[in-house]
């Protein structure tokens, strides 16, 4: 081999090289990490008073239903 093939396959390997470190170190070069999350805007997360509302009414309906059907499930 001469010397200027020799040259361009150390540096090639040396890119290798640095890419992997910065990808182990955090660093921005290299492929970024498929497990990496970018965190967007962070929003509050919650629910409304007229939502609070609404699920308990709704609860109260399948409680009521429930203790219907097996009330009538008694009877019988």
């Amino acid at each position: 081999m001469d010397r200027s093939a020799i040259l361009s396959e150390l540096r090639a390997e040396r890119d290798r090289m640095d890419k992997a470190i910065a990808a182990l170190s955090g660093g921005g070069g290299g492929v970024p990490s498929p497990f990496k999350q970018i965190r967007t805007k962070s929003r509050a997360r919650g629910i409304t008073a007229a939502g609070r509302r609404k699920l308990s009414e709704m609860m109260k309906a399948r409680w009521a239903a429930r203790r219907k059907a097996a009330s009538a499930g008694k009877k019988k």
